[in-house]
């Protein structure tokens, strides 16, 4: 029953008998994640957008550049130089708004994109 929930959208669960207040804490949690929902989603959208204006070698790049690889590494795995893919890696971290490689690799995974190498 609680998985059925979980994929019907439950966000929380309650035992019975519940106090009265942590009825009312549970709903409100559930109208500020309920508020939160669509402006996640814009933001995701917005991230898969910017992801999706990557070449495809800038999107090669990045696969290998979040699961750890320098770039000589990469330059090596693509027959590459060095070079290249520095000026990859940068076109990658401008078009996705990225700060630094912990940054890219939060957008990586919430773009779903580990365990992918192209």
């Amino acid at each position: 029953m609680t998985v059925q929930a979980i994929k019907a959208g439950a966000i929380e669960f309650l035992i019975k008998p519940s106090r009265e207040q942590d009825l009312l804490d549970a709903i409100g949690r559930a109208i500020n994640f309920a508020r939160a929902a669509p402006v996640q989603r814009a933001k995701l959208a917005d991230l898969r957008g910017r992801h999706q204006a990557l070449t495809a070698n800038e999107r090669e790049v990045m696969a290998h550049v979040v699961t750890g690889l320098v770039n000589k590494q990469i330059a090596h795995e693509l027959g590459t130089t060095e070079k290249t893919i520095k000026v990859r890696r940068g076109h990658i971290m401008q078009k996705l708004q990225a700060s630094a490689l912990a940054d890219l690799v939060g957008k990586a995974k919430k773009l779903g994109l580990f365990g992918h190498t192209s």
